[in-house]
């Protein structure tokens, strides 16, 4: 970044990082954290793969299992947070979110581009979470009615740079995402 006081160029990084992450399985943004509270209030974080970053639409997107305790934990609380750690930017990000869970008809495009191999990821017997009597006691077929697409809708992204002289800046969407300043 050429000029550290743009807070403009700051914002415009971030959202290069999550777009590459979108388009490269390499890209540190790819696997974020995300992090969500269960129905019994206690926090659960889990890596995701990042599907979709728009800037336009202020939205991220995820594909779950609509049987996993993140649709459960989000029915209950749809206030999700993401953690992106970029090592060589030395760019921390998070994100906060309101989570909207689409699926059936609705995510017949998304399953459509999901490859042949990943779609096994969508449908595991027994469900995901659930006891079972060895390591391998499970199936995983493709179940097309079990598939989901969190589209996260950006609230707050908190960015934090630790260079030499830290930097630390909020954006909010009911600000326009203008930005500010704040002590790192």
């Amino acid at each position: 970044m050429s000029d550290p006081n743009d807070l403009q160029a700051f914002l415009d990084e971030a959202w290069q990082h999550l777009s590459r992450g979108v388009a490269d399985s390499r890209a540190p943004a790819r696997y974020p954290t995300f992090a969500t509270v269960s129905p019994d209030g206690k926090p659960e974080a889990r890596t995701v793969a990042l599907r979709a970053a728009s800037r336009s639409a202020n939205v991220l997107e995820v594909h779950t299992d609509i049987a996993t305790a993140k649709v459960t934990a989000l029915n209950h609380n749809p206030h999700v947070e993401f953690h992106i750690w970029i090592p060589r930017a030395n760019l921390q990000i998070r994100v906060a979110a309101t989570v909207e869970i689409v699926t059936g008809p609705n995510v017949a495009g998304q399953w459509a581009r999901v490859p042949a191999a990943s779609r096994v990821s969508y449908g595991t017997r027994p469900e995901p979470g659930t006891p079972i009597s060895d390591v391998f006691a499970y199936e995983k077929p493709a179940d097309q009615d079990r598939f989901a697409v969190l589209r996260c809708h950006l609230k707050k992204i908190d960015l934090v740079h630790l260079g030499a002289r830290h930097r630390r800046a909020s954006f909010i969407s009911e600000n326009a995402w203008t930005g500010l300043w704040l002590a790192p």
